[in-house]
């Protein structure tokens, strides 16, 4: 799961290294190009819901398979494209899988283990997508240096296979399925939402990844215009902060499985502290070094218990699951516009540091305000 979760985290970010090439060779504009981002972006919000919801009743393992043979049809799509729509058209058929197979494998991997180490099981399959991260662009820009973007697309759909493979051989046909409290129908999913702690929990998610991506989504132009760095220095800081994102993950997975709301405030808190002192000796070469790497620590560091916590409060609920994902993706999309208010309204290059510390703050108070909540009802 872990292998289809780098997979699925290559085709998200690969493309940003390979537009200009593609742009080229189906004589479309930069901005046409773009779209096989944002749309890719969007598909993501929606299937994590739409597919969850669709198959409520299934196996989960069997939706798990189904959703990675999803995925490697819409990059052989992507692969053999011959003109503009029909790349577009792999793009959304494998970002529809995207949210869903990490929303149901979350559940997945959670059984196959006990119960204390729930959320390391999480953090592993998340591991994938986090190691993507730090590959994602480099990997796509290298090979399609050398062999055309094409190849790149190809060699994506070559790592669906195994991971598929794996599933279907390695995964129990029992695991993750739910619990005699858990919602199976769709319509005692849906009553789920209903929770207080499921509402609370996702918009903590959505607060917490808008806080990163707030501040992310103008990284370059921090470390270029604020930092002093040269724009070829910002591919080994953005691996940088990938590498902190691996450390986040594997951090944050172990410390919920001891005391996950604690674990979960103690992350936020330390994603405001860092923005905040990421904002002011953002002209700090060495200072921009250390904190990248601790933006993506802290910032990743919450993402197992988070998982975890929203499946637990809605009782397994994979529609819930899947509701994290579209949250996260929300954040994302809240985040960036957020700082680029800030930056439009000509607060400077640093201020998306500070617009992040300000969301990471209000993720805080309301994590803070779940946990007290949880701890009344216990």
């Amino acid at each position: 799961m872990a292998l289809g979760g780098f997979g699925i985290g290559l085709t998200e970010f690969l493309v940003a290294g390979l537009l200009p090439q593609i742009a080229s060779s189906f004589a479309v504009s930069e901005a046409t190009a773009g779209r096989l981002i944002s749309g890719y972006a969007l598909s993501v919000a929606v299937g994590a819901i739409a597919l969850t919801a669709a198959t409520a009743r299934l196996p989960r393992k069997s939706v798990l398979v189904g959703l990675v043979a999803l995925f490697v049809i819409g990059n052989l799509l992507s692969a053999v494209a011959p003109d503009y729509p029909v790349m577009l058209l792999g793009r959304i058929v494998a970002a529809l899988c995207h949210g869903s197979f990490f929303g149901i494998g979350s559940l997945v991997a959670r059984g196959l283990v006990a119960p204390e180490r729930k959320s390391r099981a999480v953090a592993v399959m998340f591991a994938g997508l986090t190691v993507a991260n730090v590959l994602g662009v480099p990997f796509g820009a290298l090979v399609g240096e050398r062999w055309g973007w094409r190849a790149a697309f190809w060699a994506v759909t070559a790592i669906g296979v195994p991971a598929l493979a794996g599933i279907v051989v390695l995964v129990p046909a029992r695991s993750g399925h739910p619990g005699p409290e858990s919602p199976d129908g769709l319509r005692a999913q849906i009553r789920a939402f209903r929770s207080r702690q499921v509402g609370l929990t996702l918009a903590a998610t959505a607060l917490g990844y808008g806080a990163m991506f707030g501040a992310l989504s103008y990284l370059a132009y921090t470390f270029t215009e604020v930092g002093g760095f040269s724009p070829t220095d910002v591919a080994w800081l953005l691996m940088v902060y990938g590498v902190g994102l691996v450390v986040g993950n594997l951090i944050g997975g172990r410390a919920a499985d001891h005391d996950r709301d604690r674990a979960l405030l103690l992350a936020l808190l330390a994603l405001t502290l860092t923005l905040t002192a990421f904002g002011l000796p953002a002209g700090s070469a060495p200072a921009s070094v250390v904190l990248v790497f601790l933006l993506g620590v802290s910032g990743f560091a919450g993402v197992p218990g988070m998982t975890t916590r929203v499946t637990d409060v809605a009782h397994g609920a994979a529609l819930a699951a899947g509701a994290n994902v579209s949250a996260s993706n929300v954040g994302n999309a809240l985040g960036a516009w957020l700082g680029g208010l800030a930056v439009t309204a000509g607060l400077g290059y640093a201020a998306p540091l500070y617009v992040g510390a300000g969301i990471a703050l209000a993720s805080v108070v309301v994590m803070a305000v779940a946990a007290r909540d949880a701890r009344s009802s216990r």
